[in-house]
């Protein structure tokens, strides 16, 4: 077997496990983070790099591997850090799968260099939308995560 597939097997795993030790990817069968990882691979960015910015096209939702970002949630004049410091595990950029919208109302930068799972929102809402548990399972996470995001940005 080549090289570059047993390379590209392990780093599959890699993902596939990362997802399996996140919160908002804890209820996926072994299938289904298979397809998730699927979608996904891995960015390296330095510290005081920008991921997004408010306004931006949101295409991509995130899981922090390891670092610190930073997320702030803008409405208006008003700028509130709703959860303030992302950490290890944390999943960011939600608006990937909000097909109405896609468009990001947050920023979020590194603090210190990160490596971050980068999933291809257009990708992942096709998959839940052919595997109806997935998309379930996957749509009452993000309902969590945005209602935190809100309770916290009014909060703030």
């Amino acid at each position: 077997m080549p090289d570059f597939i047993v390379q590209e097997d392990a780093l599959r795993a890699a993902r596939v496990q990362i997802f399996s030790q996140t919160q908002f990817f804890s209820d996926l069968s072994n299938e289904q983070l298979m397809l998730v990882s699927s979608a996904s691979h891995i960015e390296k960015y330095a510290k005081g790099h920008q991921i997004y910015k408010i306004g931006e096209k949101a295409t991509k939702l995130y899981v922090l591997i390891e670092g610190m970002v930073r997320f702030a949630i803008s409405f208006d004049q008003r700028e509130a850090c709703a959860g303030n410091i992302l950490r290890h595990g944390e999943v960011f950029g939600w608006a990937a799968l909000t097909p109405a919208s896609r468009v990001r109302i947050a920023s979020a930068s590194c603090l210190t260099s990160c490596s971050i799972l980068a999933i291809d929102g257009d990708t992942l809402l096709r998959f839940m939308e052919e595997d109806h548990t997935l998309g379930y399972r996957l749509m009452s996470q993000l309902n969590t995560l945005i209602t935190g995001t809100l309770i916290a940005f009014a909060g703030g």
